[in-house]
C-alpha cells in the first residue's frame, strides 16, 4: 500500500478568492503542517481544474505533500497527482483504481459500515467518513454520528478520517475514536492565517490523541 500521512487532511474551496489569494492560502495551510491536499473544484472546465491542478500540485511538491484530485480521474492523471477521491455519486472505486493503477492514492466517502467495507474491497486506500457536524461546503449534507465513525474505524483495516465541519473548537467529540486524521474545509480555507490554523488544529488533534 502506498505510504501517505491522513493526519490533517486539507480540502480546498477556491470560492471567492482570487487565483493568487489562493494559492497563497494553500501554501500557507501546508507550511502550517498539512499532511495530505485535496484540490476540489465542482464548477471548473477541464480545461480550468488542469490548470489550477497543475499550479497546486507544484506548491504541494515543495512540502513533500500528495495531492489528491476530487472526483475527476482524468485531472488526476492529466497533472499526475498522487491520488484521486470518489464520493457515492462519483465513478465506482474499483473503476478508479482501474485507471489510476495501484501505485496511486484511491479514496473514497463512506456513511456507513457496509458502504466502508464494500469500498475497501473495491481497492480504497482510505476513507472520509461524515459529515461529523453540518458543514457549508457541499449543498447535501448527511450527517454520521460518532458511533458509525467508530464502527467503520473498527470495520476496516484502511485509514478513516472523520470530516464535516470539523474545526480546533469542536474535534473533541472524536477523542477516544480510533480516527486516522482529520479533514477539513473551512477551518483553515476561510481563517484569518491559514498556517496558524493547521498549526493549531495539529496541536489540538495531538492533545485529544486523535493523531
Amino acid at each position: 500500500m502506498k505510504k501517505f500521512d491522513p493526519s490533517l487532511y486539507f480540502i480546498t474551496d477556491s470560492t471567492n478568492y482570487t487565483e493568487e489569494e489562493f494559492l497563497r492560502r494553500v501554501e500557507e495551510a501546508l507550511k502550517g503542517g498539512v499532511t495530505l491536499l485535496q484540490l476540489r473544484e465542482k464548477n471548473r472546465s477541464t480545461r480550468e481544474y488542469i490548470d489550477l491542478a497543475e499550479k497546486v500540485h507544484s506548491i504541494a511538491r515543495k512540502y513533500n505533500v500528495p495531492l489528491i484530485i476530487d472526483d475527476r480521474v482524468d485531472v488526476a492523471l492529466a497533472v499526475d497527482a498522487e491520488g484521486v477521491h470518489v464520493g457515492a455519486e462519483d465513478m465506482p472505486v474499483s473503476t478508479a483504481r482501474k485507471l489510476m493503477g495501484n501505485e496511486k492514492i484511491v479514496g473514497a466517502t463512506a456513511k456507513t459500515v457496509p458502504w466502508a467495507k464494500d469500498a475497501y474491497e473495491q481497492g480504497a486506500d482510505y476513507l472520509g467518513v461524515g459529515a461529523i457536524f453540518p458543514t457549508t461546503t457541499k449543498v447535501k449534507t448527511v450527517l454520521t454520528s460518532t458511533d458509525t465513525l467508530r464502527d467503520i474505524c473498527n470495520a476496516v483495516p484502511i485509514p478513516a478520517n472523520a470530516i464535516g465541519g470539523l474545526n480546533k473548537d469542536n474535534i473533541d467529540v472524536l477523542e477516544g475514536i480510533p480516527v486516522a486524521g482529520i479533514c477539513v474545509v473551512s477551518a483553515i480555507m476561510k481563517a484569518d492565517d491559514p498556517k496558524c490554523a493547521a498549526e493549531d488544529l495539529k496541536a489540538k488533534a495531538r492533545e485529544l490523541k486523535l493523531i
